[in-house]
């Protein structure tokens, strides 16, 4: 099982990178989140790499909850600098089971910009000037 949530996490990394969005899900009140059913305490928001995995979660407690896109210079910048300056984690192509890899904010974030540097993708952020520049700055912070 390890194996398969792992290799979730890769299909995740290589499909946002391709195609520059992430899913989540939300509500009025706002984003779908749960607790770390890991060995850490604390919060986890659940992000999809296809709004079709996002939309099969829409259940039970995130019923009503609608898939939502966040472009991915806006989730790198945005939402995993902050999940890690906030010890939140992110919860990585659940399935409905809610099974899947949590992780560090700026962990994923490396791994994206990393797929990024890669596969040459363009991404234009507002507060970087290159994805080097990104992975620059998280490197000093880890």
């Amino acid at each position: 099982m390890a194996q398969d949530i792992e290799i979730k996490y890769r299909q995740f990394v290589e499909q946002v990178a391709a195609t520059k969005l992430v899913w989540g899900l939300k509500d009025k009140q706002g984003w779908a989140n749960t607790d770390s059913s890991g060995e850490e305490e604390g919060d986890v928001i659940p992000f999809w790499s296809d709004k079709t995995l996002a939309k099969a979660c829409a259940r039970d407690e995130w019923k009503g909850y609608l898939p939502t896109f966040i472009a991915l210079p806006e989730f790198l910048e945005s939402w995993c600098v902050e999940m890690g300056e906030n010890n939140v984690l992110a919860g990585i192509n659940w399935d409905a089971n809610m099974m899947g890899k949590e992780v560090n904010g700026l962990e994923l974030a490396l791994d994206v910009l990393e797929q990024l540097k890669i596969t040459a993708t363009d991404v234009k952020f507002l507060n970087y000037e290159s994805v080097e520049a990104f992975i620059g700055e998280i490197n000093e912070v880890d």
